[in-house]
């Protein structure tokens, strides 16, 4: 099997050391598997994606040492292809519209058996006459995924699926996430659906990313399996934390990559902050 990676940085703030250490990890990894290296920028969330961000990013991998393969894919020129998984779920009844505002949501969680501890939400289709009286006042909605629609189409492979990270075999718990969101009325995918459906488009066969998405592949392979979509191999690696243990930010602007090339730092001096081989 060809080895095809990824990083895939959202333009809504400059990149810190954080990013350089996972673009980095899978640049390096592609490299010593004689693999493909590809950047996508995931930009649906035009509410807070920049021009001069996106053009940050490509200076800042450049000037690590990092290339890539062309075109670059953007998620906001591509969001069309996103319609016909979204289609497919709805066709099999798998997601289905919400209407809670998030203060309702909120409402729910709490009041749930499991405690308002877990943010997970469960959710059901409205009566079809309910729905329609929304639809026909242009209420807004969520496309959520039906968690209990999916394990009643499953059946028993529900409770079988898995994914390989770098500790092996790992058992899915889509449970973690409740019914999430992977579209709204006026918005057609959500992270989740268009990062599955480009790593699937595009081949990707490795996902490197941080510790931080780890919970978000439960998730994922039970799209793939839903969407009939191969499952690549994923690995997290660790976090770059600030002088306050906690993990970076893009509003830490001392540990963006632009203010510490200014500052007189080389892509050396990355890598060694980073522990990362020269």
């Amino acid at each position: 099997m060809s080895f095809v990676t990824r990083f895939a940085p959202s333009p809504t703030g400059y990149l810190h050391l954080g990013h350089a250490f996972s673009a980095l990890t899978a640049f390096d990894a592609a490299q010593a598997a004689g693999g493909r290296f590809l950047l996508r920028i995931e930009d649906i969330d035009q509410g807070r994606a920049r021009p001069e961000f996106e053009a940050a990013i490509f200076e800042d991998l450049a000037w690590l040492g990092i290339s890539w393969e062309e075109p670059v894919r953007r998620q906001s020129e591509h969001m069309a292809d996103y319609a016909a998984p979204l289609q497919s779920l709805i066709a099999r009844g798998l997601i289905y519209r919400c209407f809670r505002t998030r203060k309702e949501i909120a409402e729910a969680i709490a009041s749930a058996p499991h405690g308002a501890s877990e943010d997970r939400f469960r959710g059901e289709p409205l009566p079809a006459d309910e729905e329609a009286a929304k639809l026909e006042a242009g209420d807004a909605f969520a496309w959520r995924l039906s968690l209990k629609k999916a394990r009643s189409v499953l059946g028993p492979a529900y409770f079988t699926l898995v994914f390989e990270d770098e500790t092996g075999l790992v058992r899915a718990e889509p449970e973690k996430h409740g019914d999430v969101v992977l579209a709204r009325k006026d918005f057609d995918a959500s992270y989740h659906l268009a990062s599955v459906w480009d790593d699937a488009l595009q081949g990707v066969t490795q996902v490197i990313r941080g510790e931080d998405l780890r919970e978000a592949a439960h998730l994922h392979v039970l799209l793939q399996k839903l969407l009939d979509l191969p499952q690549p191999t994923y690995r997290h690696h660790r976090l770059i934390l600030g002088d306050d243990g906690k993990r970076l930010a893009k509003r830490d602007q001392a540990a963006t990559l632009r203010a510490m090339r200014e500052a007189g730092q080389t892509p050396s001096d990355i890598r060694r902050l980073l522990g990362l081989q020269a």
